[in-house]
């Protein structure tokens, strides 16, 4: 029995990317590997609807802060706590890890999922940028392994940080598995009617942030033809981003036809997908891209950027366009709404590809890097 420990900040704290990342990991290896023990250490763990699996799974135990300072103890003090528990592994599931494990004599490997305050320097502010650098910088470099989630970001951690491409594995991510198992139809009219969705619809799932270029994907659209024209449905948070997205809309004559849902049920999703036309995800960069491939899983084809790592989460599923160019998006959205039979050999190429993608083999890869490491 393995007794393996993971900074589970995210887990406990993010409803979306590098949350959704820790919860899927640690239940598929709690699936798959039983009989091992997974320690989860937060500053605190709140009970809700994403994270009572973990507090009512006796797989897992939760290790929370008593420490005045919580963000000293994860970066630091954690460690009297691990050699306490006898945990022979350490897991940073995102970017970072404690200082001191190498004295303390814990192997350690930490997940890097994108490097895109180097890349794009100008998205973040100078002081993040500083934090996240030495972070990242200290974690590749004491950390007995690194695992990217991409060959692209592998790419980018070996060209910022100069670390040894032996050092570094790149194991993929998977996503939940209701995106793998068809929707029943009664479920999707349930879920049509509960958001009130139109008959057709194209869709946009993740944050409301100036890198995913949900503003460059409306300004396609309005480059369509009027029979061609269909809603965008938007699922995702973000204040600022949104604000300045609906002051673009006021009064324009497409403000009717993007669909924002405030709300929203995670278990809902996967019957979004399944009924969407395309998922559109022209991002500038990405680490991965887990939409896309929950999107394939659903059989929806997907319109994307030929950029950083996104053909490889979408592979032959996806139109790629160029993100910087709405007029290439518009091209893009065009080929897949003008032809039903495109889109659906789309959506049967991404199905195949995705395969790759699923939840055992890459369980396996990970508790075969843990047992090499202890």
């Amino acid at each position: 029995m393995l007794r393996i420990g993971y900074d589970a900040k995210r887990l406990f704290h993010n409803h979306t990317g590098l949350g959704n990342y820790s919860r899927t990991l640690l239940q598929d290896l709690a699936q798959h590997f039983p009989q091992q023990e997974y320690h989860l250490s937060s500053p605190s763990a709140p009970d809700n609807s994403w994270t009572n699996a973990f507090h009512q799974s006796k797989a897992f135990q939760i290790h929370t802060s008593k420490a005045t300072f919580p963000a000293l103890w994860r970066s630091s003090g954690i460690k009297k706590d691990l050699q306490e528990d006898k945990i022979q592994l350490f897991h940073g599931l995102s970017h970072e890890i404690p200082m001191g494990l190498k004295k303390a004599k814990i192997p350690s490997v930490v997940t890097i999922h994108d490097l895109i305050f180097k890349s794009h320097p100008q998205l973040f502010p100078f002081l993040d940028r500083q934090i996240y650098d030495w972070k990242f910088r200290y974690s590749c470099e004491q950390a007995d392994r690194v695992v990217a989630i991409s060959e692209s970001t592998k790419k980018d951690i070996i060209r910022y940080y100069k670390i040894a491409p032996e050092k570094i594995q790149v194991i993929y991510q998977t996503c939940d598995e209701q995106f793998k198992k068809a929707v029943p139809a009664e479920h999707l009219s349930e879920v049509q009617k509960k958001y009130q969705l139109p008959q057709e619809y194209l869709l946009y799932v993740g944050s409301l942030i100036e890198r995913k270029n949900l503003l460059g994907l409306i300004q396609g659209m309005e480059l369509l033809p009027e029979s061609l024209e269909v809603p965008l449905v938007v699922i995702g948070n973000g204040a600022k981003y949104k604000a300045r997205i609906q002051k673009y809309l006021a009064g324009k004559e497409i403000e009717k036809k993007i669909i924002f849902l405030d709300n929203f049920y995670f278990p809902d999703l996967a019957a979004v997908y399944t009924s969407a036309l395309a998922l559109c995800y022209p991002s500038f960069y990405e680490g991965f891209g887990i939409p896309l491939i929950e999107s394939l899983f659903c059989k929806t084809p997907v319109l994307t950027s030929r950029s950083s790592s996104l053909p490889e989460a979408a592979g032959s599923g996806a139109i790629y366009v160029d993100p910087k160019s709405r007029e290439s998006i518009a091209n893009g959205l065009e080929k897949i709404l003008d032809d039903d039979t495109y889109g659906q050999q789309l959506a049967n190429a991404g199905h195949a590809h995705v395969q790759q993608f699923h939840s055992a083999p890459l369980a396996n890869a990970w508790m075969k890097l843990y047992k090499e490491l202890i």
